[in-house]
């Protein structure tokens, strides 16, 4: 994506200053032979002056390399960087992704930063709770992207998760006048500036926040397991997809006492868990009785065994045998059943 190499460049920029505007620099922004980056506190207490005077002397080099000849030589390989961002972002990058996107070498990457600092072309929006740090080229862009995905999110419960496609739907309604303009790979992009809008493992989107995407533990794991089959799942079947999914080891015992502890699980036959977001009733065979004839009155035993098999996979005559729990339940003289008074 871009021809030249960046280190030569900053080499060839950093001689346009005085030597020790340039350690500073070279401190500062890991240029040196061991890439390591400095504070503004760790330099000062080299020189023994302040943290503010080594901030001045980090401007002025910056300031003195973009008003040298060094820099007006360099102006066509900086316009290649500006390409860089317009090319993988429209004018707005995640700094991550533009940094990863142009070199795999952490060295290097130190030198392609610089090189954006004292681009003027270029510019940073800052770290805050909403965003990551970007580079845009393009102010009216990146104002339009910051504000459609925080649009995005507020269209997002905690614990939804949706497709790539529909949250890519979703930022395109959001973007309106600049969204024609730009691929999904873009947008893909752009979604990676949010910090509040992330994919969990099994590229599903929603809440960075949720536990369905910022997966901790075989809970979790569990969760996205049987959301991914779609129907109640077995706890052994549940352990070996977390393995097969995520290459995560989950012993079975662990992964049965975890479902057992989550809300977000309904036990609905022996060893067989579904999520309580299906609509399954908790508890056992006799509460899901008691709930539909409090829910629905009196009913037929073969009405009371089609409403209790959409709940629980069990036996026709377990559902049979605790009916007959006189306790609870009374048959009448039609022969439907209702609950004992």
């Amino acid at each position: 994506m871009i021809t030249f190499k960046p280190k030569q460049v900053t080499k060839k920029l950093l001689t346009a200053i005085g030597e020790r505007a340039r350690d500073v620099l070279e401190k500062r922004y890991g240029l040196g032979n061991d890439n390591e980056t400095f504070t503004l506190e760790a330099i000062g207490q080299t020189y023994g002056i302040t943290r503010e005077r080594v901030r001045q002397i980090e401007n002025y080099g910056i300031s003195t390399i973009q008003k040298s000849a060094a820099y007006t030589e360099h102006a066509e390989l900086l316009a290649e960087l500006q390409e860089a961002i317009r090319l993988l972002g429209g004018g707005v990058v995640a700094e991550n992704v533009l940094l990863e996107s142009l070199t795999k070498d952490e060295s290097t990457r130190n030198h392609l930063y610089f090189l954006l600092v004292v681009g003027d072309a270029f510019y940073k929006g800052k770290e805050n709770p909403l965003y990551h740090h970007r580079w845009f080229t393009e102010k009216k862009v990146a104002d339009v992207v910051e504000k459609a995905l925080k649009n995005v999110h507020g269209t997002l419960n905690r614990d939804d998760l949706v497709s790539e496609s529909e949250i890519l739907t979703r930022f395109r309604n959001e973007l309106i006048e600049i969204a024609e303009k730009h691929d999904d790979e873009t947008l893909k992009r752009w979604l990676l500036i949010s910090k509040q809008i992330a994919k969990n493992p099994l590229g599903d989107w929603g809440p960075s926040d949720s536990p369905n995407v910022r997966v901790k533990g075989i809970r979790d794991y569990a969760y996205l397991a049987v959301k991914r089959h779609g129907s109640p799942m077995h706890f052994k079947e549940v352990s070996k997809a977390i393995q097969d999914l995520f290459d995560h080891k989950a012993h079975v015992a662990t992964t049965h006492n975890e479902l057992i502890k989550d809300e977000r699980f309904v036990l609905v036959g022996r060893g067989l868990y579904a999520l309580t977001e299906w609509g399954y009733t908790a508890g056992v065979v006799k509460d899901v009785l008691r709930e539909i004839l409090e829910t629905e009155g009196p009913l037929s035993r073969e009405e009371l065994i089609e409403k209790v098999r959409k709940e629980r996979y069990v036996k026709d005559n377990t559902i049979i045998v605790n009916l007959q729990d006189a306790n609870l339940f009374k048959r009448l003289s039609n022969g439907q059943y209702t609950l004992t008074d």
